[in-house]
């Protein structure tokens, strides 16, 4: 039985002519190439060429195995094309979804990184509410979910993506903005724009002041954290979103202030465990980590004293 390789010489001999063009045609080298075809030749007891005027001609009781060799390359040929597409996502669409918390700044620095993987990859990508994503998983619309919480669902996987902290944000022109850290106590002395003390980040946000004993008051709530952004960097008070959501420095005209309190969340990317994931998905839930990772190590590193280095007189 022919090799894949034995094929491509036969074939390659057959097209040029010669042994010559054959090893320039495959980028290598003559000896090798008469040696594989004398060697096939041999194993299948036919002689595959008469030489004539310098030049190899197929044998007339070969010409039908010719026919069907030029066959076999053109469907090897079409399979590497198949393949190469496949590679660069060609012909492929992934669809996906995201918390408006991870979409905001995250998802599309997680998606360039995608792209570059895979340049001709379709995309379908979808903004979701917390208790969107399970329908978005079990109906099919898409693969994968980025989510900033987890619930226990026997068709869903939460795979931890990184943790992160609620920061306060304010207007970069206020009297607080001088400031590295703020507490609970001393958020509660301004308006307070809030979160929904129902949604994951504004449970932490009410523990904060729960457990300070300090009542807070909202004046504004608002769900999205693009809106959050927008009403403090208006003037309208301060607020406590998550620092995905202003990594980067996202959104000008506001200064993330650490929390003296409490504040830790964790993130996950949500998917079917009863399906494999496609390569596209698993790609991008790697870049997606790697990226909000990113933005905690960085977090983690300004946080530390800077070591004090005394000159020697």
């Amino acid at each position: 039985m022919l090799t894949l390789r034995q094929i491509e010489v036969i074939r390659a001999i057959m097209v040029t002519g010669s042994i010559a063009g054959a090893a320039r045609l495959l980028n290598v080298a003559a000896p090798g190439i008469s040696r594989l075809m004398k060697y096939s030749e041999d194993s299948l007891g036919v002689r595959l060429f008469d030489r004539r005027a310098g030049r190899y001609v197929p044998t007339a009781q070969a010409r039908n195995i010719f026919d069907l060799l030029d066959t076999v390359h053109r469907k090897l040929e079409e399979l590497q094309l198949a393949v190469d597409n496949l590679g660069r996502g060609r012909s492929q669409e992934f669809c996906l979804a995201s918390v408006p918390s991870i979409a905001n700044v995250m998802l599309p620095r997680a998606i360039a990184g995608l792209r570059r993987r895979f340049p001709d990859l379709g995309l379908d990508v979808n903004i979701v509410k917390i208790e969107e994503a399970i329908d978005f998983l079990l109906l099919g619309r898409g693969e994968v979910v980025a989510i900033s919480s987890r619930f226990e669902h026997p068709l869903i996987k939460f795979e931890p993506l990184a943790s992160g902290r609620l920061l306060c944000i304010v207007p970069e022109n206020s009297s607080l903005a001088s400031r590295r850290k703020i507490t609970p106590a001393q958020m509660s002395e301004h308006p307070l724009i809030g979160i929904n003390p129902k949604d994951p980040y504004g449970a932490i946000m009410a523990a904060m002041f729960v457990d300070a004993g300090i009542d807070y008051r909202m004046n504004v709530k608002a769900r999205f954290g693009t809106t959050v952004c927008s009403l403090v960097a208006a003037g309208l008070g301060i607020a406590i979103i998550d620092e995905f959501t202003v990594a980067h420095n996202a959104v000008p005209g506001l200064k993330a202030l650490e929390i003296d309190a409490p504040s830790e969340f964790h993130t996950y990317a949500a998917y079917r465990n009863d399906l494999p994931l496609s390569a596209f998905a698993e790609e991008f839930i790697g870049i997606l980590r790697a990226e909000m990772m990113a933005v905690s190590s960085l977090r983690q590193k300004s946080r530390r004293p800077r070591k004090i280095v005394r000159r020697r007189r």
